[in-house]
């Protein structure tokens, strides 16, 4: 049997009065893609942000690694090995783009350690390495994206959250994004992605849930949810 990574069980969350989540519960398995789906506002980023200790969970349990995160601080979780990609980026203008990738590794005492990290980076991302002395802020969105993620690896995360890392792309972009999503999880990086373009998620994912108005209401193994007539009008476009 494959190790649970994440567990959330009845996890609420709350903006204010609005309950934004409303008692979900679903797990991750060690290597997996997972995938939540869902209109805009229906609760995805939030769950994103609540596992990441970014929105405080109002009940409910989060476990990563089998240990209860629910009301850590969001650098304590960072340092387990779980790491957040938010939506826009939030990359450092007026850095490099290599202190920005610093960045990611600053707990790290082993230099060692981090100029292979750094290596390995610039190797998925070959174009971070030949700009790597240039200002993010000068990076189109695409590369903004793979900075971000490039960060990320940084930390070398053992889950990690990626929101829209799609958002605002030409399609060519798009696709190599994806390709990238694809590399980092067939080499052991165990993902839950949060994306509006449900066709190409389900395509990579291997287990997918639908939020709708923070609750889930539909799950399943992706080619199911491919397959699935309501999944189809309402996300797949056909």
């Amino acid at each position: 049997m494959s190790e649970t990574v994440l567990e959330l069980e009845n996890v609420t969350a709350r903006y204010g009065r609005i309950e934004a989540l409303r008692s979900i519960s679903f797990s991750v398995q060690a290597g997996q893609i997972v995938t939540l789906l869902g209109s805009n506002g229906a609760g995805k980023s939030t769950t994103l942000r609540t596992i990441s200790g970014l929105v405080q969970a109002s009940g409910g349990t989060i476990r990563f690694m089998g240990e209860d995160i629910t009301r850590m601080p969001s650098h304590d979780i960072v340092a387990r090995g779980l790491i957040h990609v938010p939506e826009g980026r939030r990359i450092f203008k007026g850095m490099s783009i290599r202190e920005n990738l610093e960045l990611g590794s600053f707990t790290l005492k082993d230099d060692t350690e981090r100029r292979r990290r750094m290596e390995h980076v610039f190797e998925i991302f070959p174009v971070l390495h030949e700009r790597q002395h240039r200002d993010a802020a000068l990076l189109s969105g695409g590369e903004q994206q793979m900075l971000a993620m490039g960060r990320a690896l940084m930390t070398s995360p053992r889950l990690l959250l990626l929101d829209e890392p799609s958002m605002g792309l030409a399609p060519f972009l798009v696709r190599e994004i994806m390709r990238i999503v694809e590399r980092l999880n067939s080499e052991g990086v165990t993902i839950l992605l949060v994306e509006q373009n449900a066709k190409m998620a389900l395509k990579l994912a291997d287990y997918g849930y639908v939020l709708e108005t923070g609750e889930i209401v539909i799950e399943g193994d992706a080619p199911t949810l491919r397959e699935d007539e309501n999944i189809v009008k309402a996300y797949l476009g056909t």
